[in-house]
């Protein structure tokens, strides 16, 4: 479903990205950690087509973005972690120019967007998306996605801005997506929720990945026996000195 090889970023002098390797199975949930500025939202944005990779290949649905650019992009969703949005528009025209985008007008697509704005509570599409707060902008670009129902979902830091309601609705749809099939790759700071939700994490740090694999498998790298994801992040990202840092405070 998401494959990359040796897929490799850098800005002049400054990689950001360093022969990174992925390899994401129908029906999985795939957790993509680091610290800020490891190169998460780099390795999204070269996945989902935004940004042109210095070296390095990327198979979207067993397709080459330099062949299939608009197939893949057609079969994709991305949530990014700031919901870009046209904000003179009101919500319900900014649905219409997606549905019309991506060619959708089947009473299923307005169904399924329907029962998903009533689960979120989107009860504002009648009024400008530049009046929106982030959590509401955020939820509208979350229905717009999820209506379509696409093969692989890519979510930056979805949970950002939510409500805690609106986060568990969320959690749970992706959960029944995956069970559709579906292949979701997303990023969060909120380690907790990769721990529940991902059926197998990788974390980066300076652009390479530390480590793969589902948590027993990430329990064996620690060499202080850590149990929980958050140990084992600070012990491989180098984070470890944060109680030294509180006695210091």
């Amino acid at each position: 479903m998401i494959k990359a090889v040796n897929l490799t970023k850098k800005f002049k002098d400054f990689t950001a990205v360093h022969e990174v390797n992925l390899d994401v199975k129908p029906g999985e949930i795939y957790g993509f950690l680091g610290p800020n500025g490891a190169g998460k939202t780099t390795t999204i944005r070269m996945l989902t087509g935004t940004l042109k990779p210095t070296s390095g290949q990327i198979l979207i649905l067993d397709k080459d973005y330099n062949n299939y650019e608009l197939e893949i992009k057609r079969e994709i969703g991305v949530v990014p972690d700031e919901p870009k949005m046209y904000e003179n528009l009101k919500g319900s025209e900014y649905i219409e120019f997606i549905m019309n985008i991506y060619r959708l007008d089947s009473k299923e697509i307005y169904s399924r967007f329907n029962e998903i704005c009533e689960a979120f509570g989107i009860d504002y599409l009648n009024d400008y998306i530049g009046d929106y707060s982030h959590g509401m902008k955020q939820k509208l670009m979350v229905a717009s996605v999820l209506m379509r129902k696409p093969k692989v979902i890519f979510l930056d830091e979805p949970t950002v801005g939510l409500d805690a309601r609106a986060a568990r609705i969320l959690k749970e749809l992706l959960q029944k997506y995956k069970e559709e099939g579906s292949s979701i790759f997303f990023t969060t700071h909120i380690l907790e929720i990769a721990e529940k939700m991902c059926d197998r994490i990788a974390i980066i740090d300076h652009g390479e990945i530390l480590a793969e694999g589902n948590m027993q498998e990430l329990q064996t790298l620690s060499k202080q026996g850590s149990k929980s994801l958050e140990d084992i992040f600070l012990e491989l990202t180098g984070g470890n000195e944060v109680k030294d840092i509180i006695k210091e405070l």
